[in-house]
């Protein structure tokens, strides 16, 4: 019976399998138990380090982590830790899960349905997973 797992499945097992033999503690690390480890940025801490500090009539924090979202999906949202600390901080400075959506699928049309789903699933994951601590 063949293997039905792709070339980049295999590679990855490899790289995982390297891993815990280096270190045996990593076979248990989570990515997503590391994003618990960082707080959410209160929306008046984003809006002087990252909206109007720099120019009162600049972009405010949620324009720009909005921005931020629309090049990490550009990027095929590779980088989930990242891709998944932004729209937390996304919604904490004010921008609706419509506006969060909304911005990913118009990334659709640059960076291809692959990049816009993945994006997608990741933004619904911290969505449920904000909705679960707010209850």
């Amino acid at each position: 019976m063949s293997d039905s797992k792709t070339p980049f499945e295999l590679m990855m097992e490899q790289a995982q399998e390297m891993a815990k033999a280096f270190n045996p503690a990593m076979s248990s690390f989570d990515p997503k138990g590391f994003e618990t480890l960082w707080p959410t940025m209160p929306k008046d801490a984003m809006e002087m380090w990252f909206g109007k500090g720099l120019s009162k009539d600049g972009l405010d924090a949620k324009t720009r982590l909005l921005l931020t979202i629309a090049g990490l999906t550009m990027q095929g949202a590779q980088a989930e830790t990242p891709f998944r600390m932004t729209v937390r901080h996304a919604l904490e400075a004010g921008a609706t899960k419509e506006e969060i959506a909304e911005t990913i699928a118009q990334m659709s049309m640059f960076a291809g349905i692959p990049a816009m789903t993945r994006a997608m699933d990741m933004a619904k994951a911290v969505m449920e997973d904000k909705k679960d601590d707010e209850t």
